[in-house]
């Protein structure tokens, strides 16, 4: 499997994707609706999801898809999937109904349980990341690319960029901010979290709450790529910075319940 073919073809994909996403986004107005879970979609999200996995089919029809706008099919069919694709057609689509820009497109394709290729695209800012398991972690903006790579630190510093969901902050999310010192809190939404981190522009991202295998796929492989990590985080153990961030699993996918469990992310650790 050429995994940098793909790759290319999966950035393709999303920046046509990227286009009705805009389309729809540029209009006065549109319906929301609300899922089972009561998380918001529009016609944005759906529309993503049709370019996406009829794309991905179409060129690789062998591959299976799980998307978060597809019915999800048994535990029974999936734990045999060798690979697959794993796809957010709009993540952050809160943000996309406030009208903030932070929203992007993840498309990941897993290998038994771990991402081994991760694309993710924001539409408006129109910067492409991507990375590939053992060729590094990559973005184009403007036609230019370049490689990026988390910034150092040690988790006794003072002051560390610690990232915050813009719309999903409550007490027990804002919990574990109390193992880092005088930390510098930065809201942001989406994907676009994993992304600051792999660019060197923050360091750290915990989340306590629900979010699913898709929103942490392709992100998690271009962050490991960058040289961070993202691990499980169990707060009830971890009492330091350092706790929270040594020695820790990393996330795993296809499991049968598709809801993550609480997670750290964060750069180039020192010490």
């Amino acid at each position: 499997m050429n995994l940098t073919l793909l790759c290319k073809e999966a950035r393709k994909i999303a920046r046509k994707a990227a286009k009705e996403i805009i389309k729809i986004y540029q209009l006065d107005d549109w319906d929301v609706r609300s899922k089972t879970d009561m998380s918001p979609v529009t016609a944005a999200d759906i529309a993503s999801n049709h370019i996406i996995c009829d794309s991905l089919t179409k060129l690789y029809p062998n591959i299976p898809i799980i998307s978060e706008e597809n019915v999800l099919k048994s535990y029974n069919e999936r734990k045999n999937y060798e690979y697959y694709w794993l796809i957010d057609p709009l993540d952050g689509t809160k943000e996309f109904i406030k009208k903030n820009d932070e929203f992007v497109i993840n498309i990941a394709l897993i290998h038994r349980n771990k991402p081994i290729l991760g694309v993710v695209y924001a539409p408006v800012l129109k910067e492409c990341f991507w990375a590939v398991a053992g060729v590094g972690a990559y973005k184009m903006k403007n036609g230019r690319t370049a490689k990026i790579r988390c910034a150092p630190f040690k988790s006794s510093d003072a002051g560390l960029r610690v990232l915050v969901s813009r719309s999903h902050s409550n007490k027990n999310a804002e919990s574990p901010l109390d193992i880092f010192i005088d930390p510098d809190l930065i809201p942001m939404g989406s994907a676009l979290k994993f992304m600051s981190i792999a660019k060197g522009e923050a360091d750290v991202y915990c989340r306590i709450g629900p979010t699913m295998e898709w929103d942490t796929a392709a992100p998690q492989i271009i962050l490991e790529e960058a040289g961070g990590n993202l691990f499980v985080y169990n707060d009830e153990t971890h009492k330091t910075a350092v706790d929270a961030i040594k020695g820790r699993l990393p996330m795993a996918y296809n499991k049968e319940d598709q809801h993550n469990q609480n997670f750290i992310a964060f750069g180039r650790l020192a010490c």
